[in-house]
């Protein structure tokens, strides 16, 4: 996680410029070496090695209070983490464990960044360690840009919060719900500043799971957030505290990402497809607090199209009752039409049709903007 963001969570101006900046300069100087048995780091933005191919890094960057991690072969545990912070703010750090690269700082032999098309899939396990006081979120990062950078800030951030503990809540605002990699999730989306975050909240903490990292980023894509051209730069587990949180721990980590022969996470049942052309005609039937809509989507690309998910953001008021034709969630906001068995394919010039009902209060609009397998698609 960037230092540099969680300023701009709620309330960040300058400052958050100058911890890049900061970040930047103590990776330079303090480097990651790499850590023996119950390694204590207290450093700033202090990191270390683990089992030749991740990073530990302490990542304090939003108070002057002493934090420290004792770094295991297997993950690490706040044994100090001083002080608080306004719940309504930013987080005091960020201590984690990465595979990939972080501020220039790329862990051994790390294979990322990865262009998401290349990406069959990117199995990761974690265990968490919890304690009752403090408060904060226990969050699993994954990264995403249009370049494959290995500095700074990315265009999409993805957050999955396995806990949270406290008054606080992710950047944006409830945007529905979702159920990815099986489980249920809250769904929140906004962005801080910097970059678009997306984040998964359970409903209750959730200690230790084992999942495919392209599940979460497939919804990023389909919500309009990424596309498959973009790229994988980190996946990152750790702590985000506002008051106290020693004891906190990451007891396991892995992750693993295999790349050729994959199949295009915007289009999944196509390997390798680039990204289709198309548009997209909404017509509509209103009456006083409902409507239906009719949507048609266009193959205008020279190659078929596979499985399809087309996202669009319904305008505040708006809930969908009913739909036919796809598989539609969540019922309002940033919402994801899915082909359903029968429709999947769209020839190149062929066409897919859905609809749905739906209430709304105040004056209607139609959405803006539609993406089709995360590609914006032209309105008719």
């Amino acid at each position: 996680m960037r230092p540099s963001k969680h300023h701009a969570r709620r309330a960040r101006g300058l400052f958050g410029a100058l911890l890049t900046s900061l970040t930047v300069a103590a990776a330079l100087l303090t480097g990651a070496s790499a850590a023996q048995a119950d390694t204590t780091i207290c450093e700033q933005f202090g990191s270390t090695t683990i089992q030749g191919r991740y990073v530990v890094q302490n990542n304090r960057w939003g108070t002057s209070e002493a934090q420290c991690i004792s770094v295991s072969d297997t993950g690490f545990r706040l044994t100090q983490a001083d002080g608080s912070v306004p719940t309504n703010g930013a987080p005091k750090s960020y201590p984690s464990i990465f595979n990939g690269c972080h501020y220039t700082n790329c862990s051994p032999g790390t294979n990322l960044p990865a262009q998401l098309s290349s990406i069959s899939s990117a199995p990761t396990s974690i265990s968490y360690g919890y304690v009752s006081n403090a408060v904060y979120d226990a969050a699993y990062d994954i990264w995403l840009d249009p370049t494959p950078r290995k500095d700074g800030v990315n265009r999409t951030e993805i957050m999955v919060w396995f806990n949270k503990v406290g008054s606080i809540q992710p950047v944006g605002s409830q945007v529905g719900t979702a159920t990815v990699a099986g489980r249920q999730w809250q769904v929140w989306s906004g962005n801080n500043g910097s970059n678009d975050v997306l984040s998964f909240v359970a409903p209750s903490a959730i200690t230790s799971w084992n999942f495919d990292v392209m599940d979460f980023v497939r919804q990023a894509i389909s919500r309009g957030l990424a596309q498959s051209s973009w790229y994988l730069t980190s996946v990152q587990a750790g702590f985000e505290p506002w008051q106290n949180g020693a004891g906190l721990a990451v007891n396991s980590f892995s992750s693993t990402v295999n790349t050729g022969g994959g199949t295009d996470p915007g289009n999944p049942g196509d390997p390798g497809t680039p990204a289709t052309a198309c548009k997209v005609a909404y017509a509509t039937n209103v009456w006083q607090g409902g409507f239906t809509a009719n949507i048609t989507v266009s193959n205008t690309g020279s190659t078929a199209v596979n499985g399809w998910k087309v996202a669009f953001t319904l305008p505040s008021g708006q809930q969908i009752t009913s739909a036919w034709g796809a598989t539609v969630s969540p019922s309002s906001g940033a919402v994801t039409a899915s082909n359903l068995a029968y429709n999947g394919q769209i020839a190149p010039g062929g066409q897919a049709t859905f609809g749905f009902q739906g209430t709304y209060g105040g004056t209607f609009a139609k959405p803006s903007a539609f993406s089709l397998n995360g590609t914006a698609c032209a309105v008719a």
